[in-house]
């Protein structure tokens, strides 16, 4: 490719080339000098020792990715960030064991990151990677959250280094829309960078508007395309003795397997030219270092260094002097227990001294108001008051989810759900004194409710991959935190049986009071945490179609406060357990005995919630109970009540008139319609939860219904005799109907009479005002009627259980 094809170097870029090479020149003067592996001793540095053959050169290539802004130390422990200064001492120390020392970056320079960077739209991460003069960085997804004007304008403007990808192409043409490699000469060795984006990038990482009249050529045979002409002896499209892969994209776990196969990133370690050396990934956040053959069977490396500048990658390479490369090496180390003490330190002072400008510039940022609350937002609480229990539902966790899911309706996202270790604090409704009034949330405030600016990811999930994400709600055995309680979005709830075994909890899921199907597809809204399995939620990682909205937390939550007037603290309770009796073959039948245990009916952190819970039937009450708020720690059981209620009676006989003193009334058959009818809970705060249970229940014909025909009458044969009506004559009994308040039949209760034993060989009917033959084959009719009917009902009652996945 002719150069004429790339951007011309920014006089910031311009700066960073004559100081390239000055550097190259010095470091040639060094390998001539002294051997690299002497002055590495020397400094205390931990990279592998190789002493170079005379004439060879040893390159040492340094990199990060994914480093997110995070620009202040978060700990010193291995696995902790490590913060700006101290990467720039492992690089800096590096330099002084050898000049010819080459840092590099994979992407997500910014984006995702923390308070004091993200503040201030990155600019601080952007200056102290210049202070530590970063060479070259692939393009990350996140180099594109504000869209493509602005990794062009302002990122570039402000960056030192160049920004290179040679997949991201012009809309409907293979010419690549931004650099798609740097060459770093060091020590008269020309590495050749060449620069990747994972194709997942558009459409669903970024705002389509963002990268309008961009798209995505395919890793293997855009890199393969430059790692050609780059090699090929031509200089006129340029020439590097040897090749690296800088690609975002990476491998999802540190296992090996990953790393190969079918997979989309085995694709690459398996398809990228031989003429690359090394393949230096990102995008996944997973640590490894490999070894895996090319195409032509020769082992290359493959690394990732995890994230946030918590480890560092580092290649070693010799180079002859025909620039052939006879050696490389590689490893993945800590940044906080390298020995870097480099004696130079004008690099670190300048990061230090930037970090600390950064943080006072956010600590006078986050006074500022982002919006107002009706009410505490807080975590859930153990029994003591004080101490935060992960396993119990909270206002704040719910509300966060409801906030992430409302972020991305435009992806359309239905459901969205929160991990409690995520909610660091509590944002509180009173003041916390001067220049704060009761209600008011600053930025600060809200950043220290989130801190770790994770991103927010939408995926495809069915009902049985959110029922068994819930079901991973109780972790692990052995766990100190036994259950993890997620935070729901607006509109979604679901059941539980505390008593059941693994796997078998979750009794029932809605979205918007309707049932979701085990086949249904929702789209689910999660952070970037909890999208790939974090706190052993697996079943978020099974998830299809993942998107990075590019959307931070933080972000997303200062979005919100500045769409609404006020925020009020959802009340609303979106798990509750229940345990029922046993249903019996059949279903629960007039005059079982039912006992239905409820749980989680309260919060543990939002005042007093006491009061009396009933449940009920068809609009009938059935039994209540009040609530007892005792919290029960680790899990999410306080608002516990035990309801008993007999199933009542549908309908009966009513008793007919005797002809004569000495017969016995028998009772005349009453026309009755049932149906299976949910039980419904209300709590105190009139919320209502509709359990997956069942009991049979009267219907009513709807007003203007013709109501079922008293027996002994067929209103469609006007020969038919008829009851006689008139209540003015004494000798004409008539039957007692009871009617509803809108006119409809309903069945009534029995009232004494039945079949004495004595008449047991069968008496004569009570008299009705009827022939015998008629009532009793209407009494038949009505029989075999309201038979058909339970069948269909019943049927209707299989058909939705089988849409509400419930144990009972």
């Amino acid at each position: 490719m002719s150069p004429s094809h790339f951007p011309e170097p920014t006089p910031r870029r311009r700066r960073g080339i004559v100081a390239g090479t000055a550097l190259a020149t010095a470091g040639v003067l060094v390998a001539l000098g002294a051997p690299a592996a002497a002055a590495e001793a020397a400094s205390g540095a931990t990279a592998p020792v190789t002493v170079a053959a005379a004439g060879d050169t040893t390159i040492d290539i340094l990199d990060v990715n994914d480093f997110h802004g995070r620009i202040e130390s978060e700990g010193t422990a291995a696995d902790k960030a490590a913060g700006a200064a101290k990467l720039a001492a492992v690089v800096q120390a590096q330099r002084e064991a050898n000049p010819n020392t080459i840092f590099a970056s994979v992407g997500d320079n910014v984006g995702a990151s923390t308070f004091t960077s993200f503040v201030q739209q990155d600019d601080p991460t952007i200056d102290v990677l210049n202070q530590m003069r970063l060479d070259v960085s692939a393009i990350g997804n996140h180099e594109l959250d504000k869209g493509q004007d602005d990794l062009t304008g302002r990122i570039e403007d402000r960056a030192d280094w160049p920004y290179i990808s040679a997949n991201i192409v012009k809309q409907g043409t293979t010419e690549p829309a931004f650099t798609p490699w740097s060459i770093v000469e060091k020590g008269g060795v020309k590495v050749g960078f060449i620069g990747a984006t994972t194709e997942a990038l558009i459409p669903g990482l970024v705002s389509p508007g963002g990268v309008e009249g961009l798209a995505m050529a395919p890793i293997v045979s855009s890199v393969n395309r430059y790692a050609t002409e780059l090699t090929d002896g031509d200089e006129a499209n340029g020439e590097a003795d040897v090749l690296v892969l800088l690609v975002h994209e990476g491998a999802t776990t540190g296992a090996l397997t990953d790393a190969t196969g079918s997979g989309a990133f085995g694709q690459i370690t398996a398809g990228v030219s031989s003429e690359v050396s090394a393949i230096v990934s990102a995008h996944t956040h997973a640590t490894y270092d490999h070894s895996i053959p090319g195409p032509d069977g020769t082992p290359r490396p493959v690394i990732q260094a995890g994230s946030y500048g918590v480890a560092y990658g580092h290649l070693r390479m010799t180079v002859a002097a025909d620039g052939t490369l006879t050696s490389i090496t590689s490893s993945v180390k800590p940044v906080n227990t390298d020995p870097a003490k480099p004696a130079d330190t004008t690099s670190v002072d300048a990061v230090t001294k930037t970090v600390a400008d950064a943080k006072a510039v956010a600590d006078v940022k986050g006074k500022e108001q982002l919006g107002t609350i009706t009410g505490d937002l807080r975590r859930a609480l153990q029994s003591d008051g004080k101490t935060e229990n992960r396993g119990g539902e909270s206002t704040l966790g719910n509300n966060i989810a409801e906030v992430q899911r409302w972020a991305t309706e435009r992806q359309g996202s239905q459901v969205a759900f929160m991990n409690p270790g995520g909610l660091r604090t509590d944002l509180v409704y009173a003041s916390s004194g001067a220049g704060d009034p009761d209600g008011s949330v600053s930025y600060k405030e809200a950043a220290l409710v989130q801190p770790f600016a994770n991103t927010l990811v939408t995926e495809d999930m069915t009902g049985q991959q959110i029922k068994d994400a819930l079901e991973q709600q109780w972790q692990p055995d052995g766990l100190e935190r036994p259950f993890l309680k997620l935070g729901v979005s607006e509109g979604f709830a679901y059941t539980y049986d505390p008593s059941k075994g693994r796997g078998e909890r979750i009794t029932g899921m809605t979205l918007d009071g309707e049932p979701i199907a085990l086949d249904e597809t929702l789209k689910v809204t999660v952070n970037s945490f909890l999208s790939t399995g974090g706190d052993n939620f697996a079943a978020f990682a099974a998830g299809t179609n993942k998107a990075d909205s590019g959307q931070v937390d933080l972000q997303a939550q200062a979005d919100y406060f500045a769409a609404q007037d006020a925020v009020e603290p959802p009340m609303d309770q979106r798990a509750v357990g229940v345990t029922t009796t046993p249903e019996p073959d059949g279903g629960f039948q007039p005059g079982d005995e039912v006992t239905v245990d409820l749980s989680s009916l309260v919060f543990s952190n939002a005042g007093d919630q006491s009061g009396t819970v009933s449940v009920s039937a068809g609009g009938t009450e059935l039994a209540s109970a009040p609530i007892d708020t005792t919290v029960v720690d680790k899990y999410d059981e306080q608002g516990r009540a035990s309801l008993t209620f007999t199933v009542p009676e549908t309908g009966a006989a009513t008793p007919g008139g005797p002809t004569t003193p000495t017969e016995r009334a028998r009772p005349a058959a009453a026309a009755v319609e049932t149906s299976d009818e949910p039980l419904v809970v209300e709590l105190p705060s009139g919320q209502r939860i509709t359990l997956a249970v069942t009991v049979p229940v009267l219907v009513a014909p709807a007003p203007g219904e013709e109501p079922v025909p008293t027996p002994g009458t067929d209103p469609t044969d006007p020969t038919e005799p008829t009851v006689p009506t008139d209540p003015t004559d004494p000798a004409t009994p008539t039957v007692p109907v009871a009617t509803d308040p809108d006119g409809g039949l309903v069945a009534v209760p029995i009232a004494g009479g039945g079949i004495d034993d004595a008449d047991a060989d069968g008496g004569p009917l009570a008299y009705t005002g009827a022939e015998v033959a008629g009532p009793a084959l209407a009494a038949v009719l009505l029989l075999l009627a309201g038979v058909t009917a339970l069948v269909l009902a019943r049927r209707k009652r299989a058909a939705h259980d089988a849409t509400v996945h419930a144990d009972r």
